[in-house]
């Protein structure tokens, strides 16, 4: 990436908030860092640091500063991008949000089909909790976000996506099948693995036991895991029971290590979004990989087809 290297220096040192691991991370010695810093501090006659703790942190200069260098950042890698069509080559980096879920067992297929495409490219991805997906597009930290809970701002542009959707999971040795379905109240005896607060996941498994006259506190066993692969790795462990994306599940049902269960009137389908900032669609590279999006949409006439069915012990006749 074409960019100045002392303020290269500066931006490292202020996101590692230490010289010593900003040295690391650009292969230089501390001194170097330092000698980088200290001569920027002397062009600019103000101190960017303040030094005194554990931590170095950012002066109210240094503060200024840096929200003008990830703006010139943005601007150098949108230069780059359409200077790289001019011989027909897309290339730079692009940066992502995506909600654990979708980072997991959504994203990497796709990814690698757009990179096949485009050899060139590469990418960032920041998982999060939707709702910290949702700032980071808000605070323009990443130009495009993809995520599996309802959006809960009128701050970005909503876009639905593909669709999802939750199934309960059992261990493989577990007295329920997907022979019979159980009541939502069964689930009231039984150790339940949940998603954290703030995780798209745990609305939807909320608001389902809502509308059968449960809350989370009425269960008796109840765990909190924070993500797709922890529940479905407890579940395996014979810790519990969990609702968990019919994505995560391929590897987990071929090896016959864990069972889908139905529950009688229950149907959790959900929507996964794509989000962007208000205002006009993303341009650039951005704005290509949207479309990328947009068409494995278009291709996903049978959303879920991707997910083998567990292997389901059937009634003797």
């Amino acid at each position: 990436m074409i960019e100045n290297f002392r303020l290269k220096v500066f931006r490292t040192v202020a996101e590692q908030r230490h010289f010593r691991k900003a040295a690391d991370h650009l292969y230089l010695t501390q001194p170097a860092v330092t000698q980088q810093i200290r001569a920027l501090e002397e062009t600019l006659s103000v101190p960017l640091f303040d030094r005194t703790g554990k931590e170095v942190t950012l002066t109210p200069a240094g503060a200024i500063l840096l929200r003008y260098v990830k703006q010139m950042d943005a601007l150098v890698a949108r230069a780059e991008e359409e200077m790289s069509t001019l011989v027909g080559e897309v290339r730079g980096e692009l940066r992502i949000a995506a909600s654990l879920t979708i980072a997991q067992f959504a994203l990497p297929r796709i990814l690698g089909d757009f990179v096949r495409l485009h050899p060139s490219v590469q990418f960032a991805i920041e998982s999060s909790k939707t709702e910290e997906v949702i700032q980071l597009i808000v605070s323009q930290r990443a130009p495009l976000g993809l995520i599996e809970g309802p959006a809960q701002t009128r701050d970005v542009t909503v876009e639905p996506w593909i669709e999802d959707e939750l199934v309960l999971t059992v261990p493989a040795s577990h007295e329920w099948d997907y022979t019979r379905e159980i009541a939502m109240t069964d689930l009231k005896e039984s150790h339940l693995l949940v998603r954290e607060r703030g995780s798209g996941t745990r609305e939807i498994v909320e608001q389902a036991l809502m509308e059968h006259g449960l809350l989370i506190r009425d269960l008796k066993h109840v765990m909190e895991v924070d993500s797709t692969e922890g529940i479905l790795a407890s579940v395996e462990a014979g810790l519990g029971i969990g609702f968990v994306s019919r994505r995560a599940l391929r590897r987990a049902l071929l090896i016959g290590t864990v069972k889908m269960v139905q529950i009688r009137g229950v149907h959790l389908k959900r929507q996964f979004s794509l989000i962007y900032s208000l205002g006009p669609e993303p341009a650039g590279l951005p704005g290509l990989f949207l479309s990328h999006l947009r068409e494995e949409r278009r291709h996903q006439s049978t959303p879920l087809g991707d997910a083998p069915k567990a292997r389901e012990k059937r009634p003797r006749k």
